[in-house]
């Protein structure tokens, strides 16, 4: 996503981030993108562990034997 970017543009990014949010207000900034990106991160890894555990069971219960089937 970043890649194109390269240091001179992040230089960029940060000093105008310092020139508009001030020198007292980037540490919050930066600490409350932080935290809302690691809660981003959780709520996704959960989301696919509990898409994991319907599709094992969907497969668990097409492996097991129908009584009907004999």
């Amino acid at each position: 996503m970043f890649s194109n970017i390269g240091v001179p543009g992040l230089i960029l990014i940060l000093v105008l981030a310092l020139i508009v949010f001030g020198p007292k207000k980037l540490p919050e900034i930066g600490r409350a993108i932080g935290q809302s990106l690691r809660e981003f991160k959780n709520s996704t890894k959960g989301l696919i562990e509990e898409e994991k555990d319907k599709v094992v069971e969907e497969v668990k219960s097409e492996q097991q034997p129908k009584s009907n089937e004999l």
